[in-house]
């Protein structure tokens, strides 16, 4: 089993200066600019829509009178 070593020798290396250097131009650049994050901020919107809202609240008045009523059958 051989294993490779991960540096490259400067010395047989394709496109390094003397010394192992990366000549200026050859590198792209550090980040890509068509990322999803890319594009002007946009805040979040605050608040829950009308619709959700009012189905909430809905559902939980129906439950409340639900147990209402109950606790007046019981009590009887």
């Amino acid at each position: 089993m051989t294993t490779s070593n991960p540096d490259p020798d400067p010395r047989t290396t394709t496109g390094l200066t003397a010394g192992g250097a990366v000549p200026a131009g050859a590198t792209p650049p550090a980040e890509s600019g068509t990322g999803t994050g890319t594009g002007p901020h946009r805040p979040p919107k605050r608040g829950w829509a009308g619709g959700p809202l009012t189905v909430v609240v809905v559902l939980a008045v129906l439950v409340a009178l639900f147990f209402l009523v109950y606790a007046i059958v019981v009590a009887l």
